[in-house]
């Protein structure tokens, strides 16, 4: 199992959502964040100027199975890419225990409803 961790634009957030749905991944968190990055470039948006370390911007997480890693990536990376300066970063870690509190379930089955699978 994997945790992939995401900071994309808040802009691009409702594309990345849906690049995961298309891809069955039905259940992520998310939270608004702020950060500092080395770029310093200045960015030019409908005509206004900001530096890019001060984008709005959005992470993800989400916990799936070894052979979802892939398409999760690549999910993210297609939907969240503008090509500019500050499209983000996906982080990828093991997971070494999962467990489903209401069931008691261990491993890669208490991550997801089985009706669903």
């Amino acid at each position: 199992m994997k945790k992939i961790e995401a900071i994309v634009r808040k802009a691009r957030f409702e594309e990345v959502k849906q690049a995961l749905y298309d891809a069955g991944i039905e259940w992520f968190s998310y939270w608004d964040i702020t950060g500092l990055g080395k770029s310093t470039e200045d960015q030019v948006v409908r005509g206004q100027v900001f530096q890019s370390s001060y984008i709005q911007r959005r992470m993800l997480s989400v916990v799936v199975r070894d052979v979802n890693v892939e398409k999760t990536v690549n999910a993210i990376m297609n939907a969240a890419r503008t090509g500019d300066t500050g499209d983000g970063k996906i982080f990828v870690a093991n997971i070494e225990e999962t467990y489903r509190i209401r069931t008691g379930e261990i491993g890669p089955e208490a991550l997801y409803n089985k009706d669903k699978e």
